[in-house]
């Protein structure tokens, strides 16, 4: 398998990522919480992402699919710094369309940077 990197910007600029959430049929119990779509810096959208409940509580599960009989994501962050970020950003939104949901209020995307 060839790879190839292609510098989008030079390594030493690092500027906050912009990140817009869109929630989708929340729900405060199931095992699917919620569905969501996330646009990364306006250029790169993620969609198929859901919110389910866990043991531990709600968390994200990306896009996935079936492989040899288990399910592998098929996209995903890449550091553990980022898939932190990312997961807080996208819980935030849910909780936030949660509670716009409990009081109505009109609603929107919810825009978000990350410090990456």
């Amino acid at each position: 398998m060839n790879q190839q990197k292609n510098a989008l910007y030079p390594s030493e600029v690092h500027s906050p990522m912009e990140v817009e959430v869109k929630i989708y049929r929340p729900s405060p119990k199931g095992p699917v919480l919620a569905d969501a779509s996330v646009t990364l810096n306006g250029c790169f959208a993620i969609r198929g992402i859901q919110i389910r409940e866990g043991k531990n509580g709600p968390f994200v599960s990306m896009p996935s699919r079936q492989v040899k009989g288990e399910y592998r994501d098929v996209c995903f962050p890449c550091t553990k710094e980022f898939k932190q970020a990312f997961d807080q950003t996208v819980l935030e939104a849910y909780q936030m369309e949660l509670r716009q949901k409990e009081e109505p209020v009109q609603s929107g995307p919810v825009m978000g940077g990350m410090g990456m």
